[in-house]
């Protein structure tokens, strides 16, 4: 299991750069794609060029009947697949709800944003899982590049690349950390570290389930971790565009000092 927990290490390492680079467009407008984009993709592709040659190996680790037969690894396995999906689309969507009901614009922002970059990225997944036609570890677990295009449309036994549970996990993670360092510098290393390492553990989880292939969770937490710096850096350079518009409540906004400020300060620089 060392390379288990190198690849645990590694998918929180890349989470924690990726939150590192959130803060340098909100409230003013500008590129949505930066030059760091271009270096954390790098840092990603590379990952999973890398856990590809392992995909078979680590797969038979996790298939050991005494982890398989492990309560506690099950549990925790069942636990964070349930996180991974659907449970960050409900706590991004109960957060939207309870925001706007008790007027709390950040938890409605961040709601919003949470829902937003969570379908946009499952939907990047969902393409690229129908066309990819990756065989699941479960149909034949010596075979880890059973790639065939477009063999995903018949079943979900060739939906593998990549995960889409990873994918969400990693989308709210991302959107989270970043969200709440807007308003809570401090929250970097608090919230980052917590939603990063449940998304990690969430993609472990489906490898320990024979649903997907190391491979699999680096891509699934790339695209994720992207989609909701993407959607994070969006909607705060380009302050009331029309999903804000239609969805958030007009009013008015707190302050990190606590005071009341009027809605369109939002964006003012």
């Amino acid at each position: 299991m060392a390379f288990a927990a190198r690849l645990t290490a590694l998918l929180l390492l890349t989470g924690a750069g990726a939150g590192a680079q959130t803060r340098d467009t909100i409230n003013a407008r500008g590129p949505v794609f930066t030059g760091t984009d271009a270096i954390l993709i790098g840092g990603f592709t590379l990952a999973t060029a890398a856990a590809a040659p392992l995909d078979k190996s680590l797969t038979r680790q996790f298939r050991q009947p005494a982890r398989q037969s492990n309560r506690l690894l099950h549990g925790s396995a069942t636990g964070f697949r349930v996180f991974g999906h659907p449970g960050a689309l409900i706590a991004g969507a109960a957060l939207y709800v309870v925001g706007r009901i008790d007027g709390q614009r950040r938890v409605e922002d961040l709601g919003l944003h949470s829902v937003e970059a969570l379908l946009f990225s499952a939907a990047i997944t969902g393409g690229i899982k129908t066309l990819s036609g990756r065989a699941r570890p479960y149909v034949d677990p010596s075979n880890s590049t059973s790639f065939v295009l477009g063999r995903g449309l018949r079943s979900d036994d060739y939906r593998s690349f990549p995960s889409g549970h990873a994918t969400m996990a990693f989308a709210f993670a991302s959107i989270v950390s970043s969200e709440t360092v807007r308003w809570w510098p401090g929250s970097r290393w608090i919230v980052g570290p917590i939603m990063y390492s449940g998304a990690t553990l969430t993609g472990v989880s489906r490898m320990y389930d024979s649903q997907h292939w190391a491979s699999d969770v680096l891509a699934g937490a790339a695209i994720g971790t992207l989609t909701g710096l993407k959607v994070y850096r969006y909607q705060h350079s380009h302050p009331g565009n029309k999903l804000d518009k239609t969805f958030l409540r007009a009013g008015v906004e707190i302050s990190n000092t606590g005071a009341w400020l009027p809605l369109l300060s939002v964006g003012a620089k």
